[in-house]
């Protein structure tokens, strides 16, 4: 169940900001987020806002760019930000919650590695009367009250419309999908949006599905590892691919160039990094989906700001659209942000907003490219 928002009201409501340091974000690796991380200096009145992040091995989203734009949308809340990661370690995870839990933060964010390490930390905040907000991802049966994050199957849809514009033409094309962790509720979101768009391509054998392979841990290697494994069951066969992200695109992009096919078989994915904006200036990969990150920081630190003075009325005017949790039985209040198809000709959409500088991706062979698609 689903409130649908016109995103001019959102952007009203939320004051979103395009307005980034073009400063190589989301370039950044495995930096900050350790046990003894200090939290970000802002002087805050309000008191500390506090933030646990997942890891950074799949993604450089999290260390890129939501940090650092949570940060900066809690200090001009007036709050200081105590921003962590875990690694992708549940014990790590834990370990943060407790520490800023003990330490009275206003609210906690999470953004969980799995919903059973989510949903627990949210019920010790609760029971320390510390509001929980979900961040990108919903705690299945967990107890947050406010969810922030983007249309999770619209990403998918986006995915899938993508595969299928590839695709178009070519019927009976083989499909493999490699899909994100199973314990990641965006994951299954994914997963539905994109089979919104080609379960009836496949159902009226325009496109056939080999296999769909989730990745345990979002792990690139072992998608890798699974994508090479089922093109060879396949005869060395695939027309297209079904990525959950940027880097599962990444590691499918290795295997078909290990097999003379990349450039030739169309590859989805997700998140608009660099190293995915080039693969597809390259030719090697189809689509992104561009989640202007700032949109979901800057909401994310209005609701946290309402929540730690207590003012549920203006919560629940920023979060107005609803996520269901089937697990919980619930429909939490939440914040649903539009996401964007990002294909070679509009590339320049994600550097123009500032979200990746034009020098992280316009480099070597890709110049030309560059300037031809007035990208500087």
């Amino acid at each position: 169940m689903r409130t649908k928002r016109l995103l001019a009201v959102a952007a009203a409501t939320l004051g979103v900001t395009f307005t980034l340091a073009a400063c190589g974000a989301n370039t950044a690796g495995n930096e900050g987020g350790g046990d003894n991380a200090e939290p970000a200096a802002g002087g805050g009145t309000e008191g500390t806002v506090g933030v646990i992040l997942p890891e950074t091995a799949s993604s450089a989203r999290w260390e890129g760019f939501d940090k650092p734009m949570l940060e900066k949308a809690l200090r001009a809340e007036g709050f200081d930000a105590d921003v962590q990661n875990a690694q992708g370690e549940v014990q790590k995870f834990t370990t943060l919650a407790d520490g800023m839990i003990a330490k009275g933060v206003k609210v906690l964010v999470i953004a969980s590695i799995n919903s059973e390490v989510g949903g627990a930390v949210a019920a010790k905040a609760k029971a320390a009367g510390i509001p929980t907000i979900d961040y990108d991802r919903l705690n299945l049966g967990g107890g947050s009250d406010y969810y922030v994050s983007f249309d999770n199957t619209k990403v998918g849809e986006l995915q899938g419309e993508g595969l299928a514009q590839a695709l178009e033409g070519k019927d009976g094309a083989q499909v493999i999908e490699i899909e994100g962790a199973p314990t990641d509720n965006n994951a299954t979101l994914f997963h539905k949006g994109q089979r919104n768009v080609l379960q009836p391509l496949y159902d009226s054998g325009k496109l056939e599905l080999v296999q769909s392979q989730p990745i345990d841990n979002w792990d690139n290697q072992k998608g890798g590892v699974m994508f090479e494994q089922i093109l060879t069951s396949n005869g060395g066969k695939v027309d297209g691919v079904v990525a959950a992200n940027d880097g599962l695109a990444g590691a499918v992009i290795t295997v078909l160039r290990k097999n003379g096919l990349n450039g030739t078989v169309p590859v989805t994915g997700q998140d608009a990094t660099p190293e995915g904006l080039k693969a597809i200036l390259r030719g090697d990969q189809y689509m992104t989906v561009f989640k202007p990150i700032q949109e979901e920081a800057d909401a994310t630190a209005k609701l946290a700001a309402a929540l730690a003075k207590g003012d549920t009325a203006a919560a629940d005017a920023i979060a107005t659209d609803t996520e269901h949790d089937p697990e919980g039985n619930r429909d939490v209040k939440s914040v649903l942000l539009e996401p964007k198809l990002i294909t070679k000709d509009n590339v320049k959409t994600v550097i123009d907003e500032g979200y990746v500088p034009a020098s992280d991706v316009c480099t070597g062979d890709l110049k030309a490219t560059c300037d031809e698609l007035g990208i500087s």
